[in-house]
């Protein structure tokens, strides 16, 4: 199978997870047996890493949470560089994302809490007491209009959100 092809594949399982293998053969013009050997293969590679559902958790009930982004300046490792403190990093359960950035901040952070407390503990006991945190920024995400290509609105906005169907 091209190049293409697969490229195609994990651009289709991206954008919905749960699209069956027979859907995705029709959409690349394979056999179902070749899309399911590419995926398995992706999946063995780690190419595919897992699959997700995207959520709206504004609209459950009895869930009050918070996400901040936490830009750290850290310093970096000799012959590890940013590696040894970003694994520390992302080892804590709060984690939710971890990158390595450009600019005047070398991580951001993802976290997940409950309350604006919570994550306030996590930066101050836990994220800024390693050894090679210089300092930190948060930022608290107030509301989401967009993630993972998808579009979160009123119910009322039916048609301006992306709707992706198995």
């Amino acid at each position: 199978m091209k190049v293409e092809d697969k490229l195609e594949i994990l651009r289709l399982l991206e954008e919905n997870g749960r699209m069956d293998v027979p859907a995705i053969a029709k959409m690349v013009d394979k056999s179902e047996e070749d899309v399911q050997a590419i995926i398995h293969k992706l999946e063995k590679e780690k190419v595919i890493l897992s699959y997700a559902a995207v959520v709206d958790w504004s609209k459950v009930n009895d869930r009050e949470g918070v996400t901040a982004m936490i830009d750290v300046k850290v310093t970096p490792q000799r012959g590890v560089g940013f590696d040894e403190v970003a694994e520390r990093i992302y080892r804590f359960p709060e984690v939710k994302a971890l990158y390595l950035v450009s600019g005047a901040y070398d991580l951001s952070v993802v976290v997940d809490g409950n309350t604006m407390s919570e994550i306030a503990s996590f930066v101050s006991e836990k994220l800024s007491a390693l050894d090679s945190v210089i300092s930190t920024t948060t930022h608290f995400r107030l509301k989401t209009y967009k993630h993972d290509g998808v579009v979160f609105g009123d119910e009322d906005d039916d048609d301006k959100r992306i709707v992706v169907s198995p």
